[in-house]
């Protein structure tokens, strides 16, 4: 395989010593995920990955980024990790020739990323943020990790606090940007829709010379982000259902097993179809259509590869139950939680064909005051669309107590105290949604439910 980085650009990138001259053939700042040829970065958080240098040697890492020396194998010494991580980021962009687009929105994110990846894919090598790597250390990671011979780049760029999205659009330098949707997340930081969607509008300073934005038409706020745009020397295209959307979804047919709409790119009248249920998903594919002609391909032959599209785990993957007597259905959506995202994936549940619709949902996190009026406020969404509902968190319990008794089947301050009720409770037949912020570890709920014996 060929190198990565050799040694004489890991020393240009980051300006750090290294001895010898062993070359990578990738990053990885997990020691456990470490792959034989990996440049392990020893970053710090809740713990120093200095500590688990050796691990990462152990495991075949031919060279270690640290600022401190550690014994076990070739060093490449810095004076800080995280600064050096985000050097060989910069240098990962800057020696790239591949179009790069960026994506920000309080919800979507990372399906509309992956869908933009996988219809990029049909056209030529693209490599893209996995998970969610889209803060201060995900997003260089992933320029670091750009293959040299990638033709498309898909970034993720997420905040949690009003100035972060800037610098990172800035080391990102997109061709295109798109903006999902201006909704409520991180509210309780931020403090206003107003400052969330001036946070995400931010995104553009990192645009590109003639660079497209795509903007989400049907928003409010999307006269500022057009202004943004266009003050940044951008070219913009809306998307949604706005009869002057450049995007415009016509119509959608959403059933419980996959989604079809009918759509207008630019004029031209297209067909779109994708394997999952859900408006709020064809929205998505809409913005990376979008994205994906921005950037050069062929729409209708982009619109064509989204067919394949599947969810991944802990974002709406369908994994069928086995259990004594039959099966019932999962629907992972554990990974992230919000309340337009929540309303959406209570929506898909509604669609099920199943004996019965089972809710299990966490807290929405960050959303300070707001928090139980938002919570509260998706009684509709819930009694409209399951039957049994099950709750999670502080938060979730005002919504709880408002629920009709026949509702009920269980609330429990941790995911790890709920995961036994819901595992004893769902029978044959039944469809379940798992649904939180991160932070609720809902993951804890589809791990008991996958033990009774799981597959896609």
């Amino acid at each position: 395989m060929s190198p990565l980085w050799t040694a004489a650009e890991l020393r240009a990138a980051t300006g750090g010593a290294l001895e010898g001259e062993a070359a990578v053939t990738g990053v990885a700042i997990d020691s456990r995920a470490v792959q034989p040829g990996d440049l392990f970065v020893a970053l710090r958080d809740a713990r120093d990955g200095h500590d688990f240098v050796p691990a990462a040697f152990t495991n075949g890492a031919a060279a270690a980024m640290v600022d401190r020396d550690v014994a076990g194998g070739p060093l490449l010494r810095v004076d800080d990790t995280l600064a050096g991580l985000a050097a060989l980021g910069a240098a990962g962009r800057a020696r790239s020739a591949a179009r790069i687009a960026a994506i920000t929105g309080s919800v979507g994110k990372t399906t509309t990323k992956d869908m933009l990846r996988h219809g990029l894919s049909a056209f030529g090598v693209t490599h893209a943020a996995v998970a969610s790597y889209n803060n201060h250390w995900g997003l260089p990671l992933t320029l670091a990790r750009m293959p040299r011979e990638a033709a498309y780049g898909v970034l993720e760029i997420g905040m949690n606090h009003r100035g972060e999205i800037a610098p990172l659009a800035r080391l990102a330098r997109p061709h295109v940007v798109v903006i999902t949707q201006i909704g409520a997340a991180h509210i309780g930081h931020l403090g206003s829709l107003e400052e969330i969607a001036a946070e995400k509008a931010d995104i553009l300073e990192g645009l590109s010379a003639g660079g497209v934005a795509v903007l989400p038409r049907d928003s409010d706020f999307f006269p500022m982000l057009a202004e943004r745009a266009r003050a940044a020397g951008a070219s913009v295209t809306g998307f949604g259902e706005h009869a002057a959307a450049d995007a415009r979804l016509l119509s959608a047919d959403c059933g419980p097993l996959s989604s079809t709409a009918e759509v207008m790119l630019h004029g031209q009248h297209l067909t779109l179809s994708i394997g999952a249920p859900g408006r709020h998903l064809v929205v998505n594919a809409l913005a990376a259509l979008a994205a994906g002609t921005a950037l050069g391909a062929d729409p209708a032959r982009f619109a064509a590869a989204l067919d394949s599209f599947r969810p991944g785990a802990g974002r709406g993957a369908r994994v069928a139950l086995a259990l004594p007597g039959g099966e019932a259905l999962l629907l992972d959506e554990s990974y992230n939680g919000q309340p337009p995202a929540m309303r959406a994936a209570l929506a898909v549940l509604g669609t099920q064909e199943a004996t019965r619709r089972i809710a299990v949902l966490g807290d929405m996190r960050e959303l300070g005051d707001f928090g139980p009026a938002l919570h509260e406020g998706l009684l509709p969404d819930v009694a409209g669309n399951a039957d049994l509902v099950f709750c999670c968190g502080p938060l979730m319990r005002g919504l709880y107590d408002r629920l009709p008794e026949a509702l009920r089947g269980a609330h429990a301050p941790t995911s790890e105290e709920l995961a036994p009720l819901v595992r004893a409770a769902v029978r044959p037949g039944d469809v379940v949604l798992v649904k939180g912020s991160l932070g609720t570890r809902m993951a804890a709920v589809v791990g008991a439910l996958k033990s009774e014996g799981a597959h896609s």
